[in-house]
């Protein structure tokens, strides 16, 4: 099994407990609130290294007392602190809020997450021609991603990428990338974007393949759609094309699911496994993380993730 290159993003995080998401203006009384490491690149990299794979990687955090969560954060999650990267200011933060259906939103301000360097990511350039994939996501910069995805992808090494918070990729970070994945949101604005405005007629999975073939001659070799609850759409090669059919569980909150998912494919193609056994792997875990309260606790093993496997091994093939 391959090693992972996650270039990350360290946050301490408050979930808020409310019986419903609050309307604008409204304040609620939260039954519940925890605080806890995390971060999306930070939850991918401790995703794969639940999952048994070797994980490496750079994870930026400040120096105020926040800073001090991520040593025993990534202790705690099996990753080596060898990953964290400091920088004067202060350290990201995020507040979410769950509902009692198990649907969230958040926030996230950034801090430290933006100060990662072309620089930084340069000076561990031997390290990521000798892992097996490169994963980013938008809660950094552009430069260090491009940077990275550069350096991977001359040493024939495939790169993920999860555009959240969205922004529009640059074109060099885009043909550098070899798997894009977006939930539905992000992709309808990628689609307005690469289409100069268009919309999604018929709603996004129907102008998938659209978005697909835009991509791909743009250099992105894989997209992947996630639909929450609706499973996700894979496409290859901008016209191979087949649905993902979703766990049938009951969600009780949603936090991390979508870190989860690209956790299970990525740990899945690195594994060598076909794109239908990584989907449904991907699918798994992200069907496992929303039955379970908390991010870090709730990202399944090995175990946990073969049992569930078997036991719904008949409910959702990918065609």
């Amino acid at each position: 099994m391959g090693s992972a290159f996650v270039l990350g993003s360290f946050v301490a995080a408050g979930t808020f407990r409310v019986d419903r998401l609050p309307r604008p203006g409204e304040s609620l009384r939260a039954s519940a609130v925890a605080w806890e490491p995390g971060g999306k690149g930070f939850n991918v990299a401790a995703g794969l290294r639940r999952l048994g794979l070797a994980v490496d990687g750079l994870i930026p955090v400040g120096t105020d007392h926040l800073a001090a969560l991520a040593e025993p954060a990534l202790q705690r999650m099996g990753l080596p602190v060898s990953m964290i990267h400091s920088h004067p200011g202060s350290t990201g933060i995020g507040v979410g809020f769950v509902g009692a259906d198990g649907e969230n939103c958040l926030a996230v301000h950034p801090g430290a997450n933006l100060l990662l360097s072309r620089e930084a990511v340069r000076a561990s350039a031997a390290r990521i021609r000798s892992c097996g994939m490169v994963l980013a996501q938008f809660e950094i910069g552009d430069d260090p991603i491009a940077e990275a995805f550069a350096i991977a992808r001359g040493a024939g090494i495939p790169t993920l990428l999860n555009p959240s918070p969205f922004r529009v990729p640059l074109p060099e970070i885009l043909a550098a990338t070899t798997i894009l994945v977006v939930n539905e949101t992000e992709a309808e604005a990628l689609l307005g974007h690469l289409a100069e405005g268009r919309k999604a007629a018929g709603g996004v999975r129907m102008s998938a393949q659209d978005l697909a073939r835009a991509l791909h001659a743009r250099g992105v070799e894989a997209l992947v759609i996630t639909f929450g609850a609706a499973g996700a759409r894979i496409l290859l090669g901008g016209s191979t094309i087949w649905d993902q059919r979703p766990y049938p569980v009951t969600a009780i909150d949603t936090m991390g699911a979508g870190d989860a998912f690209i956790a299970g494919l990525a740990a899945g193609l690195l594994a060598g496994r076909p794109w239908a056994a990584s989907g449904r792997m991907a699918a798994a875990c992200g069907a496992l993380m929303v039955t379970r309260h908390g991010v870090l606790d709730g990202l399944p093993d090995p175990r946990e993730l073969a049992a569930f496997l078997r036991l719904h091994a008949s409910e959702a093939p990918a065609p």
